[in-house]
């Protein structure tokens, strides 16, 4: 990485807790998405490169706290399995911040609606084409490629909370649970 490119990095670290807030403040819009997706068995999360493991952590969290079945897979693969499973009742969350990988992550969008699967896009603020795209769409500010992660988790897990919370379940106490450093 180059020192320029180094520095804007850090300057879109310097940002991250201002967006934090940002997102959080969404909580409402949140609990109103997840009602209208609470009652479904499967879901499916899908990114690309550094998106994917958020794409596996909001498929983690969703399955621990509300017992729903859930898929983290990485876009680039989705034509070998998940995409047989996609069905109208099967909503799908794609990460689709704008980037060099956008083009193509955009493509993944439109199979699964051929699929006639709702799209979750959790998407880069100010993008203008992607609400004609998907379902819904979740909007993280405006960052750096290499933060987006660090923002695209949260409204994630806050969806996982709402749709648990609307089933029924403890989120306080998840069944079968334990802390990795208390188990051997």
């Amino acid at each position: 990485m180059s020192p320029r490119r180094g520095l804007a990095v850090l300057r879109a670290l310097e940002q991250v807790p201002d967006q934090v807030r940002q997102l959080l403040a969404q909580n409402d819009a949140l609990r109103e998405l997840a009602a209208r997706y609470a009652d479904r068995r499967d879901f499916y999360f899908l990114g690309r490169q550094i998106n994917f493991p958020v794409a596996l952590e909001g498929a983690l969290k969703l399955k621990e706290i509300s017992y729903v079945h859930a898929e983290g897979y990485p876009a680039a693969e989705m034509k070998h399995g998940p995409i047989a499973l996609m069905t109208p009742e099967s909503p799908c969350v794609i990460l689709t911040p704008q980037g060099f990988l956008y083009e193509k992550t955009l493509s993944n969008l439109e199979e699964v609606r051929a699929r006639q699967a709702p799209v979750i896009a959790l998407a880069t603020e100010g993008d203008p084409a992607i609400a004609a795209k998907a379902t819904e769409v979740l909007y993280v500010p405006r960052t750096d490629e290499f933060t987006f992660p660090l923002l695209g988790i949260i409204p994630l897990q806050l969806l996982a909370y709402h749709i648990a919370v609307l089933r029924g379940c403890d989120v306080d106490k998840p069944r079968n649970l334990a802390k990795s450093v208390t188990v051997e």
